[in-house]
Formats: structure tokens, sequence, C-alpha cells
């Protein structure tokens, strides 16, 4: 043997160092796939992805409505405050309707249906 041949390296042949590296890049390329697919999920699903935001606009929209609800309602109290405390004829009204109160002298009639 020569020295030559002593100190080659063995070699694969071509065929094999093609299908070696071209499993490599399968690998490499699945993984990269993999890895995509896992954040592509995350980003829709997760904690703070699309999926939730979408949850928190529907929420803070039926938030907003239920608040300006509140308020309405709140404006309509004042407004029945105001007349009860300051309207002698609201609250006579009432107390005719309400309560079934009349005045002296009025009389009263009670309808009973068949």
């Amino acid at each position: 043997m020569t020295e030559y041949e002593k100190m080659a390296r063995r070699s694969r042949p071509r065929a094999a160092r093609q299908q070696m590296a071209e499993t490599q890049r399968q690998f490499v390329r699945g993984v990269l796939f993999l890895i995509g697919v896992t954040l592509l999920i995350i980003f829709i699903f997760g904690d703070h992805g699309l999926f939730q935001l979408y949850k928190l606009k529907r929420e803070r929209k039926q938030v907003q409505i239920h608040i300006t609800q509140l308020r309405e309602n709140r404006e309509k109290l004042i407004a029945e405050k105001n007349r009860l405390e300051n309207d002698l004829d609201y609250i006579e009204k009432l107390a005719r309707e309400r309560f079934k109160m009349a005045k002296a002298g009025e009389k009263v009639f009670k309808v009973i249906p068949k």
C-alpha cells in the first residue's frame, strides 16, 4: 500500500452522500414545518392569540352596552326622584293608581269581571 492510500479517507459512494444530504434536508424541513405550525396554533388559539382577542372585544362591546343601559336607567331614576320631590300632581296620580286612594267625597267603584 502506498502512503496515499493509507492517508486517503474512506469515503462513501457519491450516491450514498447525496441520499444522506437529502434525508437531512427533509428532516430540517419537517422540523421547520412543525415549528411553524406550532407557532401558528399558538398565535391563533394562545392566551394572547386572535381567538382570545375576538372574545375580549365581544365581551367589551357587551359591557359597553350594559353601561349605556345603566346610565339611561340612572337618568330615568333621577328624573323620577325630582318629580316625586317637586310635582304634587304626579304624587297624587301615583297615589290614585298604585294605592287605590281617593279624595274625600269621591266615590270608588270596583269592577268585577265575570
